[in-house]
Parts: structure tokens; sequence; C-alpha cells
């Protein structure tokens, strides 16, 4: 797959899962969140928690499964910090971190607190 091709494959897969998240009453309140650490690609919002969402793309859930890294968990969460810290209750703000894989027939399968330690 071409950059550009999976670059757009990746928007397409954001959309899938912003609007799965909203058909299970989440607010999307915020979308590609950029800081310096890197990117957030949703943040929704429910009866006051925050969820940060990694939205990986693959032919399978598998393959897209281990294209999340210690590395790049790491940076989600420096990047949650500078979300977070613009929030009324700042860090004390209830969250958790998911990961929505999606494979090439558009199934979506999310899996809630994934980076929980």
């Amino acid at each position: 797959m071409s950059g550009s091709t999976s670059f757009h494959a990746g928007l397409s897969a954001e959309k899938m899962v912003e609007r799965d998240y909203e058909a299970r009453g989440y607010t999307i309140a915020a979308r590609r969140f950029r800081t310096r650490h890197g990117e957030l690609d949703v943040i929704a919002q429910k009866d006051g928690c925050c969820v940060f969402v990694e939205v990986k793309k693959s032919r399978t859930h598998a393959r897209a499964a281990e294209r999340v890294s210690a590395h790049q968990m790491a940076r989600l969460f420096n990047c949650a910090r500078v979300y977070l810290a613009a929030q009324p209750n700042g860090q004390d703000t209830d969250c958790r971190f998911d990961v929505a894989l999606v494979d090439e027939a558009g199934r979506i399968e999310l899996l809630e607190n994934a980076l929980a330690a």
C-alpha cells in the first residue's frame, strides 16, 4: 500500500471508529489531537470519562494489534497528559486508553482499557 493510500485508509478507519463510539453514546471531543509528542487519533467522552482511542488498520485485527509498540504507547501517554492538563480536573480526570482495530473488511474490534498497567 502506498503512503497516500495508507494515509487515506487510516483516515477512513478513524471515521468509522468515531461513528461507532457515537452510536454507543460517546461525544467526540477531538480528532487527530496533535502535540509535540505526537497525535491522538480520537478522543471520546461519556459520563465524565475521557477515552483516548488509538486506531489501527490492517488486513486482519491481529496484524493491526501487532502495530501497537511500547514506544507508541509512551507517546500516547504523553499526548494524553497534554490534553488532560487543559481539562477542568486536570490529571485527575477519569480516563482510559482504548485500541480500535479495523480489518480490511471494515470490521471494528474494540479493546477497551487496552493500555492499562
